[in-house]
């Protein structure tokens, strides 16, 4: 019998970040920092928040800086002790016990559903979850947890969904779904890969978080190149729905896109605005700033 009960997330973080050179000619797109914190933190301690032990990176060449963001780092350690800087030192040592973190490489750039197929080994016939590193929920939403749930009630694939403006649809993958006794919950029929507007069945645009079944793995590996040549994660659940709608759950509270430069200096302003030791500070000296462009 298949284990239903998901505790592995698959990070996809092989892409080479070109929306954000010349930066990510040295460092990964994943370790630019938002605040003080690498984008791809955020999208762990997420995970950790809805109950996932494991996860597994899906990396490539020159990306072994972030799973050394997640381990122990005793030199560093040392120094933060000797200073008497115990409060990060208490942050690096949590980051390190946060998650058991693997890696696995993707040799080569052929889809997103390629990627996670390459987890078929580290994770075999279990439940997982697929979290993307280019946007992330607000720190108080429960969106993974809530899809976790929905698929270990029901066994089936769950999609994160969230409305968007209809012109902006073509950009996401779209879905046609039908509602559930569930608030916010939506039996899943059709999902289409960047619709024309005019041919798009909602205006529910997929977002980065799934929970699949261990048998989406078969799915992938009999997916044949799609759009752009590759392998795309919307095709293999597309085939999933065909045999019974997979489960949408919508996203009605904050989710900030750091996958492009304007959405990553959006996240960073909001972000440290929330921030205790940071947000009055930077707000009075934002208030500041805006009143003196208003005056040119």
């Amino acid at each position: 019998m298949t284990d239903r009960t998901v505790t592995t997330a698959v990070l996809p973080v092989a892409g080479v970040g070109t929306r954000f050179l010349p930066a990510t000619k040295a460092i990964p797109k994943e370790a630019i920092p938002i605040v003080d914190r690498p984008a791809l933190q955020y999208v762990v301690e997420e995970c950790a928040a809805a109950g996932i032990s494991d996860v597994l990176l899906v990396t490539a060449r020159g990306k072994e800086a972030l799973a050394d963001h997640f381990d122990r780092a005793p030199e560093l350690e040392s120094v933060l002790a000797a200073k008497g800087r115990d409060d990060l030192l208490d942050e690096v040592v949590r980051l390190a016990n946060l998650v058991e973190v693997h890696t696995v490489r993707q040799p080569e750039a052929l889809g997103l559903g390629h990627a996670v197929l390459m987890a078929r080994g580290h994770v075999g016939n279990r439940s997982f979850a697929v979290a993307l590193g280019d946007d992330f929920p607000g720190p108080n939403e429960t969106l993974l947890a809530d899809m976790i749930k929905a698929h270990e009630e029901t066994g089936r694939a769950v999609v994160a969904l969230m409305e968007v403006p209809h012109d902006q649809i073509h950009l996401y993958g779209n879905v046609a779904v039908t509602e559930t006794d569930r608030p916010g919950v939506f039996d899943v029929h059709e999902l289409i890969e960047k619709p024309d507007p005019a041919d798009a069945p909602s205006d529910l645009a997929i977002i980065g978080r799934y929970v699949l079944p261990g048998e989406a793995f078969d799915v992938l590996a009999e997916t044949p190149p799609g759009r752009g040549g590759e392998i795309q994660l919307t095709d293999a659940l597309a085939t999933l729905a065909s045999d019974e709608p997979i489960l949408g759950v919508r996203l009605d509270g904050k989710r900030y896109d750091v996958g492009d430069k304007l959405g990553y200096l959006k996240a960073t302003v909001e972000l440290a605005l929330e921030r205790d030791d940071l947000g009055h500070e930077f707000r009075t000296w934002l208030t500041d700033l805006m009143a003196s462009e208003d005056d040119r």
